[in-house]
């Protein structure tokens, strides 16, 4: 099952269903929107999850890009993406937690053909202020399907106030033994599908009271869903990969890990770029710059002649295509390389500048303050060059 069979076995699943599919917007947030990139398939959703009326009606599916920056130091690791794309579906005010996990359950051991016996569910276990997911529970144990209960990991909030509640998320063994353990307890078992259950509001106290609207939200990563369903232990492994892994290591020698940080870094830069980002000081462009910047960093630590130019015009064309980008290639490649070029300009300057007598010895704190407001030279940067 190739990534465009996942997502429209997905979305056709729910369209019979009486769910309307909503097109995803880019990476970039609505005016006013405090955060930088958008980082999850509910986050254009919030007004309807308020109980502003949605054009399409209460029952919605989608794909939608997203960008977490919060996992930048996780990539290379099998699961993990910089930029990644969401399959998700909304009940807004009209069904409740039991119906999605009964669709959920079907759509993976029915559509998608994943064994039964290869899922385990997690469940709200209450804490002090809401009492233990029950329907849910029931809803597993109807189904035979194994259950832990957790109270952290299965409490959905919208930062500190506003729209949350419990969450139920369905885990698929990975190992090549049979099932075991429970998911907090053996990291084979993967995350692929969280229903959150909107059913309360946190105020500003801290105290939580009923939402006028309850609505479930859920949330699975395409990606990984895929890899998993091609039998790859690694999202790097799935078939949205397949020109990367073609022509990357042909041409720069890198050992996995690094391969992968590469491919990710490299493609979310790619994707931010066709959304209009360019590299900058601040902000999204800030991002954008750390992410390339991080892919020289890596590139040049073994061989300073590397060259993003000598990147296929395949790997561009492909991103864009697939993240369905209104986007010249070759613009998003220009801007690559103009990057490059101005890191490589930083780097001479840095190694002139950290050649004073000054900077001979061990840099502390102010050094680093100074290094960074005077010459624009990231502490990462300056500890990379001191090491190299």
């Amino acid at each position: 099952m190739t990534t465009e069979d996942v997502v429209r076995t997905f979305v056709e699943y729910f369209e019979e269903r009486g769910h309307r599919r909503i097109t995803g917007s880019t990476l970039l947030p609505p005016p006013g929107d405090p955060v930088l990139f958008t980082t999850s398939g509910m986050h254009p959703l919030i007004p309807y999850l308020q109980g502003r009326p949605h054009p399409l009606g209460r029952r919605l599916v989608n794909v939608q890009r997203c960008l977490r920056t919060t996992d930048l130091e996780e990539v290379g690791d099998p699961t993990h993406l910089t930029v990644f794309e969401m399959l998700g579906t909304w009940s807004l005010g009209d069904y409740e937690g039991p119906q999605s996990l009964d669709w959920g359950y079907d759509l993976l051991t029915e559509g998608f053909g994943i064994d039964p016996r290869l899922l385990h569910a997690t469940v709200f276990g209450g804490d002090d202020q809401v009492g233990p997911d029950t329907a849910s529970l029931e809803s597993w144990q109807e189904r035979g399907v194994p259950v832990e209960l957790t109270v952290e990991d299965n409490w959905w909030p919208n930062g500190t106030t506003g729209p949350c509640g419990p969450d139920s998320e369905i885990f698929l063994w990975t190992g090549d033994t049979p099932p075991k353990s429970t998911p907090t307890g053996d990291d084979r078992w993967v995350e692929v599908w969280n229903h959150v259950m909107m059913r309360h509001r946190r105020l500003d106290d801290g105290s939580l009271v009923p939402l006028t609207q309850r609505n479930v939200d859920t949330g699975l990563g395409l990606e990984r869903l895929a890899s998993l369903l091609q039998g790859q232990t690694s999202v790097y492994g799935g078939d949205l990969f397949d020109p990367w892994r073609r022509h990357l290591p042909g041409l720069w020698q890198l050992d996995e890990p690094t391969l992968r940080l590469v491919c990710d870094q490299l493609r979310s830069a790619m994707v931010v770029i066709g959304d209009g980002v360019r590299p900058s000081n601040t902000g999204r462009g800030y991002v954008l710059r750390r992410l390339v910047r991080r892919v020289l960093t890596v590139l040049w630590r073994d061989d300073p002649s590397r060259q993003l130019v000598d990147l296929p015009d395949e790997l561009v064309r492909h991103t864009v295509d697939h993240f369905r980008q209104a986007v010249d290639p070759h613009e998003v490649r220009g801007v690559l390389l103009d990057e490059e070029r101005r890191f490589r300009g930083l780097i001479e300057r840095g190694r002139q500048v950290l050649a004073r007598p000054r900077f001979r010895g061990p840099i502390g704190e102010e050094d680093f303050h100074y290094l960074h407001d005077t010459h624009g030279l990231p502490r990462d940067l300056v500890v990379a060059l001191r090491q190299g």
